[in-house]
């Protein structure tokens, strides 16, 4: 461990510093921290509706009705459907404010806009009734403004922030006279600014309307996807499938979304093959399925995090850390991931990267060896809910086999290794600079003490 430890602290850690250190790093890392109180609240009401307790939905359906799950989750619409305009908005912010001569607010709404300005207003909407679908104009589509327009929003408020930045230091700007309101004047000192920063965007937009693609997201979604919609169920697919969620995550983009919406068809088949071979008594065809990647591969959510929440409870020298673990455990319990993706935060972290999206890999690997040799059960096609917590899961998904909950407390010790050097070498920096910030706070009292004494 310590050979390990010494490797980072020389090697890895000197170009994580310098990489953590740069300006549109920390915006990016600063601006989705804003998503943080929202998402830890959408988790508590996504857990609370899908609780794994027999009996739960029935209970809630006669005491509030069929549609009570629905209603539930409009919190979690609320907050991590928004999550690409808050980020627009914060990332954009934290930028002018590393720069110290733009206005962070006024980048943040031009940011805003322009992302915004990004995004087809108009969706095509089936009828409940089943009739033909229509061209509906006016509206914004719910995925582009959450976590799959994420990477787009980064994109773009990095982008925005710069041309304002570019065009404000040739002082291209119109002034407006003494005694004018500030609020004022500095709504007119974007005017110029905001105008270059939306005519750029404007010329991305129609350029990538005249190919195939039709809008940026469309465009990212497909050159990720068309790759992934003929891997399959195959290991080398899933092994593949785990490193790309892995990074798109560390870059800002939803790794699951984008990449399982092509690959769950594959899995969802393979899951009801399994069930139908698990009721009559078949053996299990298939391993890979949507369960095998929810249930084994990432418990605590997407990189398998409950390992580093566990080291953050129990190990943490720094305050911050502990406090994050203590936050984020009730939500990686149930397996849910966003409140340590965007906590710690993940995004864009020199540090943690590295296990982040190897964990996965290794977990792929054991698993489907355990379960291919016969030593644990495959998945019998039981759908759950991601929410359920491990070892339950593990022998519910299973058809009753507790193989499939040993093996889920096997994965967890593989994290458990996989992350402990980083989490080392991240929770010391962490702390390093809490004792700087204390000691900086305790010279700023005894030079005040010391000041007023003399006066």
């Amino acid at each position: 461990m310590s050979a390990k430890k010494s490797f980072l602290e020389k090697y890895v850690l000197p170009v994580a510093l310098k990489i953590a250190g740069q300006k549109h790093v920390l915006s990016v890392r600063d601006g989705i921290i804003l998503n943080m109180p929202f998402m830890l609240i959408g988790s508590f009401f996504l857990i609370f509706a899908y609780l794994p307790v027999p009996g739960y939905p029935q209970l809630m359906t006669d005491l509030f009705g069929a549609t009570w799950q629905s209603k539930l989750l409009y919190p979690v619409k609320a907050t991590y459907d928004i999550m690409a305009i808050i980020s627009s908005f914060g990332i954009a912010y934290r930028l002018a404010e590393k720069y110290r001569t733009l206005d962070p607010l006024t980048s943040g709404a031009v940011s805003l806009v322009a992302f915004i300005m990004t995004i087809p207003q108009n969706i095509m909407f089936t009828p409940p009734s089943g009739g033909p679908a229509e061209f509906v104009k006016g509206v914004l589509p719910m995925g582009q403004i959450g976590s799959q327009g994420l990477f787009v929003a980064i994109l773009i408020a990095l982008l925005s922030t710069e041309i304002y930045r570019f065009i404000s230091n040739r002082n291209l700007v119109i002034r407006m006279p003494e005694g004018v309101p500030p609020a004022v004047a500095k709504s007119f000192l974007a005017l110029v600014p905001g105008f270059c920063v939306l005519a750029v965007v404007l010329a991305l937009r129609l350029l990538v309307e005249a190919t195939p693609f039709g809008d940026i997201n469309t465009m990212i979604t497909d050159l990720v996807g068309i790759p992934m919609s003929h891997i399959g169920g195959s290991l080398p697919g899933m092994i593949v499938s785990v490193i790309l969620i892995g990074i798109l995550w560390t870059l800002g983009l939803h790794g699951d979304t984008i990449v399982l919406v092509f690959i769950r068809p594959v899995w969802l088949t393979n899951m009801s093959e399994n069930l139908a071979a698990f009721q009559n008594g078949l053996p299990i065809p298939h391993i890979i399925t949507q369960q095998f990647y929810d249930l084994w591969i990432a418990p605590g959510g997407t990189g398998a995090l409950l390992g580093l929440v566990i080291f953050m409870l129990i190990r943490s020298r720094s305050v911050q850390m502990k406090q994050l673990g203590k936050i984020a455990a009730p939500g990686s319990l149930f397996n849910i991931s966003e409140p340590m993706v965007f906590g710690i935060p993940l995004v864009m972290n020199p540090y943690l990267v590295v296990p982040f999206i190897l964990t996965p890999v290794v977990l792929v690997i054991v698993s489907y060896t355990a379960m291919a040799t016969g030593l644990v059960a495959p998945p019998a096609g039981i759908a759950l809910p991601f929410t359920t917590p491990i070892i339950v899961s593990g022998y519910l998904a299973t058809g009753g086999h507790v193989s499939g909950s040993i093996l889920q407390i096997v994965n967890l010790a593989i994290s458990l290794v996989m992350y402990y050097p980083f989490f080392r070498v991240w929770d010391n920096l962490k702390f390093r600079e809490e004792q700087q910030a204390s000691q900086t706070a305790v010279n700023a009292q005894v030079e005040a003490v010391s000041e007023r004494s003399t006066v």
